[in-house]
């Protein structure tokens, strides 16, 4: 900006936005969005969208920093027992630290299935920042009511589109009981590709694979900005790479999302939605509703994004795991943690 010219001649400048890389602020719709915003509104659209951005960043990575606070006081007590010799201490600390997945005890598995095209670096980031406090929490309560901490277990799983490369398109994590190995496995995951509707078909079908597994699953939670697929779309972006390519993979035979509800709907299998934008809403809503799932609208880009995802996913672990007790341990649960953030 300040060299448009040499030794005082006169020049001029021009800042040169390629539209598609506007999808991580402006969101799936971004096409849609872009006509509305053209002219004078479209730096202070930009920079408004931006700013939001930022915030929510900052809010997760609040979150993600009181977690970092009680660990290193954890840690800090640890030293301490050790030097002071107390052994009791210690040997809580190691067994906290070191407890494995109980799978007979385990009764309730959680898939949690995000978008992680461009447009989802606020919930990529939010995701990360926040499992820690999601178990925590949730082994919190558990307790409280007299139940183990180690009932329930999460797989975090992300799917983007058929532009990705076909280990993109799904990235899966281990069956965890412990939050520091899924955050690992979210600090691998960058958000990219994205095609307008996306392959929320795969999500699901890896559910359904989940389910035929000796230790199935007992529910998913689904979070995005966009649609999923329709058949057409599924055929025409196949089409892209050619069916050639795809029948080397493990995604050969195409499949379309309400195939593989019916198959979660015949199990009893609950998909929970949160639609980011209203550009979802409509296939989220049908998707929770065939189901019989919860579906909410979750203001990511908001400061009290990173809080809400924590409150959305750990309310819903609880009440599968729960069972019975469901509804009260949730209860119980927003009187001790929602309450305090909405004041």
């Amino acid at each position: 900006m300040g060299r448009g010219a040499r030794q005082g001649d006169r020049g001029s400048y021009r800042m040169i936005l390629s539209d598609k890389d506007l999808e991580w602020v402006l969101g799936a719709s971004w096409e849609e969005e872009l006509p509305k915003i053209v002219g004078t509104t479209l730096y202070q659209t930009l920079n408004e969208a931006r700013n939001l951005h930022y915030e929510s960043k900052c809010g997760s990575k609040g979150v993600g920093i009181a977690q970092c606070k009680r660990e290193h006081k954890d840690s800090k007590d640890f030293m301490a027992a050790l030097s002071s010799g107390n052994i009791v201490a210690v040997k809580e600390f190691l067994k906290k630290q070191n407890q494995g997945a109980n799978l007979i005890a385990a009764s309730s598995r959680t898939v949690l299935l995000m978008d992680a095209t461009g447009s989802m670096t606020n919930l990529l980031s939010a995701a990360k920042e926040t499992v820690c406090t999601m178990f925590e929490r949730a082994s919190d309560i558990l307790t409280l009511k007299g139940l183990s901490c180690n009932v329930f277990q999460m797989q975090f799983a992300v799917y983007r589109n058929y532009s990705s490369d076909v280990n993109k398109i799904l990235e899966v994590s281990s069956w965890e009981t412990k939050a520091r190995n899924l955050r690992a496995f979210m600090s691998t995951i960058d958000p990219e590709g994205g095609m307008g509707e996306e392959a929320i078909e795969i999500g699901l079908w890896h559910a359904t694979k989940e389910s035929e597994t000796e230790g199935g699953i007992s529910q998913v939670i689904l979070i995005g900005d966009a649609p999923a697929n329709t058949q057409s779309d599924v055929t025409e972006k196949r089409t892209k790479l050619g069916e050639a390519y795809w029948e080397q993979t493990r995604f050969a035979v195409p499949t379309y999302y309400e195939d593989e509800l019916q198959k979660l709907i015949n199990k009893n299998i609950p998909v929970h939605s949160f639609y980011l934008t209203d550009y979802a809403k409509d296939n989220f809503q049908k998707i929770a509703i065939s189901t019989n799932g919860r579906c909410e609208f979750l203001n990511i880009k908001s400061p009290q994004g990173a809080r809400s995802l924590t409150d959305f996913v750990t309310e819903e672990v609880l009440r599968k795991a729960g069972g019975d007790q469901g509804d009260s341990i949730v209860e119980l649960y927003r009187a001790k943690y929602v309450k305090s953030f909405t004041s």
